[in-house]
C-alpha cells in the first residue's frame, strides 16, 4: 500500500556536521563502546527532490529535509543516501548506521540480532504488506563514528555496537516521529542512482 505524501515548503538547513546550538547536552559516555546519547534540534521536514544533496546539522542525521519517498524498513549492505532514511525517522523508525572501512562484521551481526529480537510493532500489520518493525540498518560513509543510531530528534554515537546501549535507545525513542506511518517504503537493496545525494 502506498501512502500519499504532502509536499511542504523547503525549510533552510545548516551546513555544519557537528550539531547546532539548539541541541541538548550529550550524555556521559557509557559502556565499553563509549555510547553517547544526545537530543538534537529539529532541523525541518520539507521534501526535496529525490537524490538532491541535503546537509544535516547532526551526524548521524536525526531530522531535516528529506526525499518524498522513504526506504523500506530493512537492513542494507550498501549505503542508502541519508535523504531516504531521514524520512523513515519522521515515520517513527530507528536507524542503525555504521562506518567501518576495515570491516565490523560481528558488530553488524549483533545489531541485526537486536533488530530480529524486537517485539512486533502493534502499529504495523505485516499481513497488509507492512513491515514487522520500523527499523533500518545501513552503512553510512558520512558517519564520523563507527556505529550510531538515530531517531526523530535523537542520536546515539559509539565506538562499536553495544547491545545494551542500542537496545535502551530503541526502547526510549522508537515510534517518536512526526508521522506515525508504518507503510512500507521503497526497497533500495538493488542500489540507487550513482551520485545520489552527493
Amino acid at each position: 500500500m502506498r501512502i500519499a505524501v504532502l509536499l511542504l515548503p523547503l525549510v533552510a538547513c545548516g551546513s555544519s556536521s557537528g550539531g547546532s546550538s539548539g541541541d541538548g547536552p550529550p550524555s556521559n559516555p557509557t559502556g565499553t563502546c563509549n555510547a553517547v546519547v544526545q537530543q538534537r534540534a529539529i532541523e525541518g521536514y520539507a521534501h526535496v527532490p529525490v537524490c538532491a544533496h541535503v546537509t544535516y546539522e547532526s551526524n548521524p542525521p536525526s531530522s531535516g529535509n528529506h526525499y518524498p519517498i522513504w526506504s523500506a524498513y530493512e537492513s542494507y549492505s550498501s549505503a542508502i543516501p541519508e535523504g531516504f532514511w531521514v524520512h523513515d525517522l519522521e515515520h517513527g523508525a530507528v536507524v542503525f548506521s555504521y562506518n567501518c572501512p576495515a570491516g565490523c562484521t560481528s558488530d553488524v551481526a549483533a545489531a541485526q540480532s537486536l533488530i530480529d529480537g524486537l517485539p512486533d510493532d502493534p502499529a504495523c500489520d505485516p499481513s497488509q504488506g507492512n513491515p514487522r518493525v520500523r527499523m533500518v540498518m545501513t552503512p553510512d560513509p558520512n558517519l564520523q563514528v563507527k556505529f550510531a543510531a538515530s531517531s526523530w530528534g535523537w542520536t546515539l554515537r559509539a565506538d562499536c555496537f553495544d547491545p545494551d546501549a542500542f537496545g535502551a535507545f530503541v526502547k526510549a525513542h522508537y515510534g517518536q516521529g512526526r508521522e506515525m506511518i508504518c507503510g512500507q517504503g521503497d526497497d533500495l537493496s538493488t542500489g540507487v542512482t550513482p551520485g545520489c545525494g552527493q
